[in-house]
């Protein structure tokens, strides 16, 4: 029996890491994780798109993305001819973006967000209150490979921007009920993961063992 190859996206400036715990078994599926690269100047959602899709090699493959990583899946998805695309925590289009990522584009508000910070993420350390702020930054550091300043600007521009209004229908989506970046309320025909936030892909990896290889293979 042929493998099946499954290609993972991260969240944006996330690591593979974030895959550590998700397995797939190994006599059915191949996984293969895909890092980010960083955009040339000026290059578009898509160019990035089609530059990224040079790293899938194997034919009838499925493309897997988490939060940005979903919305790159669904572009790469024109230049690789995917058996199936998966979004998880993620939009499948600009209509379900939450309204503040709405008014941030009309304002423009998001060019205001202090991406440098994140470039030495272990100085925010000495700003976290509480033992939750200090538990999110450990996860940062472990979790968050890219902090070049181009990118989280980059990155964060092609999320408020997307262009993308008509929702590809055979995209699947899984997506949790308490997420906080993209509520579920702007969110429609997903695979509704209860308890599930933005993260869930770190702590909700056993229900995604369990589902994951059925959604696949159906």
């Amino acid at each position: 029996m042929n493998k099946i190859h499954v290609y993972f996206m991260p969240g944006m400036a996330a690591s593979p890491t974030i895959f550590e715990n998700i397995k797939l078994p190994e006599e059915q599926f191949e996984m293969h994780l895909l890092e980010w690269e960083l955009p040339l100047p000026k290059e578009s959602l898509s160019d990035y798109a089609k530059r990224m899709s040079s790293k899938v090699v194997h034919q009838d493959c499925i493309l897997v993305g988490v939060s940005f990583g979903g919305i790159l899946v669904q572009e790469m998805k024109q230049f690789v001819n995917p058996k199936k695309v998966v979004i998880i925590s993620s939009v499948k289009s600009s209509i379900e973006l939450p309204r503040a990522m709405k008014i941030a584009k009309t304002t423009k508000a998001y060019k205001l967000i202090p991406t440098k910070l994140f470039e030495n993420v272990e100085n925010l350390a000495k700003y976290a209150f509480g033992d939750f702020a200090k538990q999110r930054l450990k996860l940062y550091e472990k979790f968050l490979s890219v902090r070049d300043k181009n990118y989280l600007d980059w990155s964060i521009e092609q999320i408020i921007n997307w262009e993308r209004k008509e929702v590809d229908a055979e995209v699947i989506h899984i997506h949790g009920d308490e997420d906080e970046v993209f509520p579920i309320k702007y969110i429609k025909n997903c695979t509704v993961l209860k308890g599930g936030k933005h993260i869930m892909i770190l702590n909700k990896y056993k229900w995604l063992n369990e589902n994951l290889p059925k959604i696949l293979l159906e």
